[in-house]
């Protein structure tokens, strides 16, 4: 229970931080493409999350988290194109890069619990 929590408020304070890096991309640097998707995505991670959280089973619950996954692996793609295209700074890179690789980590953490349940759902 605790690790959903920690899940929620992360992923929550995340897409905080893709709406500003949209934002930027939209306003700063006139960047109308690729700043949809990763906003897409980038939001997505916590909405599934928290539509997990209201699971209505264990199957349902991995399905929901798993789509978070997918969502964050693509939303890390789209944080290495801004950055190898120029539309994003090292810094700013680094910066979410880190913090979208430890979604990955927690995400998988809790999809791996599943695998090695003897009861997969």
């Amino acid at each position: 229970m605790k690790t959903r929590g920690v899940l929620l408020e992360k992923t929550k304070h995340f897409a905080l931080r893709i709406i500003k890096l949209y934002s930027f991309l939209k306003n700063e640097k006139n960047e109308y493409v690729m700043s949809k998707q990763i906003l897409r995505s980038g939001t997505s991670i916590g909405a599934n999350a928290k539509e997990a959280s209201t699971a209505q089973s264990k199957r349902d619950f991995y399905a929901k988290l798993h789509i978070s996954f997918k969502e964050a692996a693509e939303t890390e793609y789209w944080l290495e194109l801004l950055h190898e295209s120029g539309f994003i700074d090292n810094n700013a890179f680094n910066s979410i890069y880190s913090e979208c690789q430890e979604l990955l980590k927690i995400l998988t953490s809790i999809l791996k619990t599943k695998q090695q349940s003897p009861n997969n759902y």
